[in-house]
C-alpha cells in the first residue's frame, strides 16, 4: 500500500515541476475530461486523497472550492499542508486496518459498506486515473508527459 502512495506522491511532484514550464493560461484552460483544467485536476487529486484519509479517521471532510486554490503555487501549498497527515496515516497502515469497515451514506439515504483497504486502493487508483488524463493533455500541448513508470523509482527498498 505504502509503495503506491509514495509512487503517486513522487509522480505528483514531477507533474508540479512539469507545470512550471507551462503558462498559467494553459494550466487553467478548460479541457475535455478530467476535472476541467490541469490545475483543477491537480487540486481534485489533492482534495480527494486528503478527504478519504480524513473520513477513515472519523474527521471532517475538506469542503473548499478550486476558486481559492487556482494557481500552481496555491495547490502545492495545499498539498504540503495536507501531506503530513496523509503520510502519517499511510506510513502507520498495518494489516489490522485492512478489513475495518467504512460505511458510506449515499445522497438517497442508502448505505454502502466498504473496507478501509478498498478505500485506500480506490484513493491510489483515483490519482493514477487522473494522472493519465494529464498525460493526454500534455501530449495535446506538444509536451512530453511525466513518466508513469513505477520501475526505476527506487520504491521497492
Amino acid at each position: 500500500m505504502q509503495t503506491f502512495f509514495k509512487y503517486n506522491w513522487m509522480v505528483r511532484e514531477e507533474w508540479y515541476c512539469w507545470c512550471e514550464e507551462v503558462s498559467e493560461e494553459e494550466l487553467l484552460q478548460n479541457r475535455t475530461g478530467g476535472m476541467g483544467s490541469i490545475l483543477q485536476t491537480l487540486f481534485h487529486i489533492v482534495d480527494v486523497e486528503w478527504s478519504w484519509i480524513r473520513v477513515l479517521q472519523g474527521k471532517t471532510d475538506f469542503q473548499e472550492s478550486f476558486d481559492q486554490y487556482n494557481s500552481l503555487y496555491k495547490i502545492r501549498k495545499l498539498d504540503a499542508d495536507f501531506h503530513l497527515e496523509v503520510e502519517n496515516f499511510v506510513n502507520n497502515w498495518d494489516d489490522s486496518m485492512e478489513n475495518q469497515l467504512y460505511y458510506d451514506t449515499l445522497p438517497d439515504g442508502s448505505v454502502v459498506t466498504d473496507t478501509w483497504g478498498e478505500v485506500m486502493r480506490h484513493t491510489i487508483a483515483h490519482e493514477i486515473h487522473h494522472i493519465g488524463q494529464l498525460s493526454i493533455w500534455a501530449r495535446e500541448l506538444g509536451k512530453k508527459p511525466v513518466s508513469a513508470n513505477l520501475i526505476g523509482r527506487g520504491l521497492s527498498s
